[in-house]
């Protein structure tokens, strides 16, 4: 028998209620114990330790499975980015521009790279387009989640490399017994951006297990920027009919300078249209009194679509002198009465939007597969050591397109082959957009093996209770590769050059923890790991928790703790990329907002090192019976950072005089940026502070049930780099507000029930230009019924009031930061649960 305080009740309830939505997150068990009761030895995020109740000292928020319906999310990375401890800008469905479709969480916006996604308490394979850097959330559908666990402290000492944020833990549905059926959908009030959701769900039971099988299918509809009145028009200097020198054709065919630039907003997703197919299947099966297999297999094919603008063509030609022997251009004389001319190397640019062969379509065809499987028991009974062994293998691959593509140096021989046709201004021909035009085709992948075992148990007797422990080992293998077409590898497309990815590495870890209760009021929680890496070497970790409790309603809790982050396959061995970036030219030579910047890596990157630092509180006054307050100050310090540096920052030192960012980003004489390079390295840093607070309250009042909660987040502070981002929002970093905060009532009674919340995102002012972005809040309400034991139905609208997007004039899509903002307006949902 193990007694449950009051306190212990409310950690339980601060755990899983710790979130805007947590009015549907708590189920009736979670403070429905008796002030004594027998518990089940239990895995909480955080610790390899079997514990006996969720008394840790790190911060954990619990997300359920009705949650995420009552909310209306249609994906992980909305669940997850709709909570006030996320930040910067992870890619998900309103990234229209260099995505490939992935879904991915951002945990203190310290990267999407820094925050470790598990699967059931295992690792998951990273995914996207190959040679991905982090998991791809789109792999794991909604239909299968039993609940979402979100560790927000630094735990590299306990699962390795990537945990410096934190941990989100997706834990499936198990033990599930009958049939289930769910279809969920929504749509705009612009009747556009619908989405549909189609999941079954089947478990049966035998004499000594359970087996769990799920399918889904999930469609979500693309919303154009076209659609919404508050999308300004863009201004790109690539012109449909081409410019030469600067100088565009009028009426009259004169060569005059440009005075309208193409807008680009009208062939550009908001909401990027997706389908998805799942199946996932759970298994446990007792082979025998001491010894449980546990297995778990995710498949999941993702086909996604991007589209934007017909393609920016620019070629530099070749004027013609009278030496010319080669290719050349003639400059007409009313070329030349226009202005028009070569220049220093004897070349013009030309300039042409490339409507001639129509929008740029992305589309990707990636599938996952992840399996894995364990088994568990008893060493010795009489001393309660447990055992796990578990393999866990992950495979994604991907093939990716991109339609309309341009090849440059088809189309410079083009020129020069048709100068009549080109410089005219008038449509190409069918024949010269086919030699020029071509369907851009990348395949990519990674592969992951994990061999894992674990012996856990308690070690001996205190006053105070059991040292209980945990020691175990682990062997996992990563490899990844992208293979660019080879008109990109070339350097041959009016895309940006790249060079193929290809490489592996292996790491063999041990690890240890322990639980020590020198008081019945004070535990300590202590982990070391060491991880022996086959590319840069070794890294040891550590950790050290404590939790006292101070009074029958007050814990106090904090955690000290070191970590790293191993440079990925990506970072190793990725080929130089070219990136279209939104920058600002300060010499003005540059009109356009995407300037070309080279992409480097290198094989002899280093391990990011950290430091975390929490501590907090857990507050249930008894003189209110179903409160739970939390608060807990954050910090986490990375040294050695991996990261590209800030280009914008580098452009405007270089302009002010600095010769070292002139030579770090390759800057030439008079802003030349036609070498401009961002290379990773690791002479960065971040250094991040804030503050959580959350209350959860369960109580009674006019004849029905009520639950309330607050979750905020106050940003102290976001320095990367020597680059202070606290309160800043851009389209590069994406936003940083000091106060995000959810909030929301529940009102219960019977069969139905009833929650209004909101979403507040404090001002920010652009990283770029200075300008405030105000702060929005989002209204959200929805509702549920029982219908009976075996159908309910929820119904929902999200934005209530459609409020729009905070215009940011350094943003990356729309006028807007739509990673940070809602940027579809007003949303309806619903959905029915059918169970027999």
């Amino acid at each position: 028998m193990v007694k449950t305080t009051k306190l212990a009740s409310a950690i339980k309830l601060s755990l899983i209620a710790s979130i805007s939505s947590s009015a549907f997150v708590v189920s009736h068990n979670a403070i429905a114990e008796e002030e004594s009761a027998t518990f089940e030895r239990i895995a909480v995020t955080g610790s390899r330790i079997q514990r006996q109740d969720m008394e840790t000292a790190s911060p954990v928020t619990v997300i359920d499975a009705s949650a995420i319906r009552a909310e209306g999310y249609n994906s992980v990375d909305e669940i997850l980015q709709a909570q006030p401890a996320m930040a910067g800008m992870a890619a998900g469905s309103t990234t229209n521009n260099g995505a490939d479709g992935v879904a991915q969480v951002d945990l203190r916006g310290m990267g999407s790279s820094r925050t470790l996604v598990l699967l059931n308490g295992r690792r998951m394979v990273n995914s996207g387009s190959g040679a991905d850097s982090a998991v791809d959330l789109n792999t794991i559908p909604v239909a299968m989640i039993a609940r979402v666990e979100i560790l927000k402290d630094g735990a590299s000492a306990v699962y390795g490399s990537d945990a410096i944020a934190g941990v989100v833990n997706i834990i499936t549905k198990k033990d599930f017994e009958g049939f289930q059926l769910d279809i969920n959908g929504g749509v705009t009030d612009k009747s556009d951006g619908e989405n549909l959701e189609l999941s079954a769900l089947y478990g049966f039971n035998t004499d000594n297990g359970n087996y769990t099988f799920g399918v889904a299918y999930s469609d979500r509809g693309g919303v154009m920027q076209k659609d919404r009145d508050w999308v300004e028009e863009g201004a790109s200097s690539f012109v449909p009919g081409g410019s030469l020198g600067g100088k565009v054709q009028d009426e009259n065919g004169d060569w005059v300078a440009r005075t309208e630039g193409y807008d680009y907003t009208q062939d550009s997703w908001l909401q990027t249209p997706s389908t998805r197919y799942s199946f996932f299947a759970n298994a446990t099966q007792e082979l025998s009194n001491d010894i449980i297999f546990t297995g778990d297999v995710l498949y999941t094919k993702r086909q996604s679509e991007q589209m934007m603008a017909p393609q920016p063509a620019s070629v530099m030609l070749d004027v013609c002198t009278p030496s010319s022997t080669g290719n050349c251009i003639t400059l007409t004389d009313e070329m030349l009465a226009g202005g028009i001319s070569a220049d220093d190397q004897g070349k013009v640019e030309y300039r042409r939007r490339m409507t001639d062969a129509g929008n740029r379509i992305y589309e990707q065809d990636t599938d996952t597969l992840r399996i894995s499987a364990g088994l568990a028991g008893v060493l010795d009974v009489h001393t309660g050591i447990d055992w796990d062994v578990a393999y866990t293998y992950g495979k994604n691959k991907a093939e990716t397109w991109v339609h309309n593509s341009i090849n440059a140096s088809n189309m410079e021989q083009s020129m020069y082959d048709n100068q009549d046709a080109w410089f005219s201004g008038d449509p190409l021909s069918d024949a010269i957009v086919n030699d020029i035009s071509y369907l851009e085709s990348t395949t990519g992948g990674n592969e992951q093996h994990i061999v894992s075992g674990v012996i856990s148990g308690e070690a001996f007797e205190l006053d105070a209770g059991a040292v209980a422990y945990a020691i175990g080992a682990e062997y996992r293998h990563d490899s990844g590769y992208y293979n660019p077409d080879p008109v990109i590898v070339a350097g041959d497309g009016t895309a940006a050059q790249q060079d193929p990815t290809d490489g592996s590495y292996s790491v063999f870890s041990v690890y240890q923890e322990v639980s020590v209760p020198f008081t019945d009021k004070l535990t300590g929680e202590f982990a070391l790991r060491f991880d022996d890496y086959s590319t840069f070497g070794n890294a040891s970790t550590w950790k050290i928790g404590l939790t006292y409790e101070a009074t029958d309603d007050l814990m106090l809790r904090t955690v000290a703790a070191t970590g790293f982050r191993a440079p990925n396959v990506s970072e190793l061995y990725g080929g130089n990329v070219g990136s279209y970036d939104y920058l600002d030219d300060p010499w003005g030579n540059e009109q356009d907002p995407q300037i070309l910047v080279n992409y480097t890596s290198d094989p002899d990157l280093q391990a990011e090192s950290s430091e975390s630092y929490t501590a907090g509180l857990v507050y249930s006054p008894s003189y209110i019976d179903g409160m739970s307050v939390t608060l807990d100050y954050w910090r986490f310090k990375i040294t050695d950072a991996i990261s590209r540096l800030d280009v914008q920052a580098g452009l405007k030192a270089c302009y002010e005089g600095d010769a070292t960012a002139c030579e770090t980003f390759k800057i030439g004489a008079n802003g030349d940026l036609t070498e401009l390079t961002n290379p990773l390295t690791n002479v960065g840093y971040q250094d991040t502070s804030g503050v959580d607070f959350n209350l959860a309250y369960r109580f009674e009042g006019l004849g029905l049930d009520w639950k309330v909660s607050n979750d905020l987040t106050y940003l102290l502070n976001f320095e990367q780099d020597g680059v202070d981002y606290t309160g800043t929002i851009g389209g590069m970093f994406g936003g940083y507000a000091e106060v995000k905060n959810n909030f929301s009532v529940q009102a219960s009674q019977g069969d139905w029930s009833l929650m209004y919340s909101n979403r507040y995102i404090g001002e920010m002012n652009d990283i770029n230009y200075g300008d405030k972005a105000e702060s929005v809040l989002y209204h959200n309400i929805s509702g549920l019924y029982h219908f009976n034991d075996s159908v309910t139905a929820t119904l929902g609208v999200k934005n209530l009031t459609d409020v729009e997007p905070v215009m940011v004039a350094s943003g990356n899509e729309a006028g807007t930061v739509p990673e940070v903002y809602d940027t579809l307006g007003r949303q309806f949902y619903g959905g029915v649960t059918v169970k027999f």
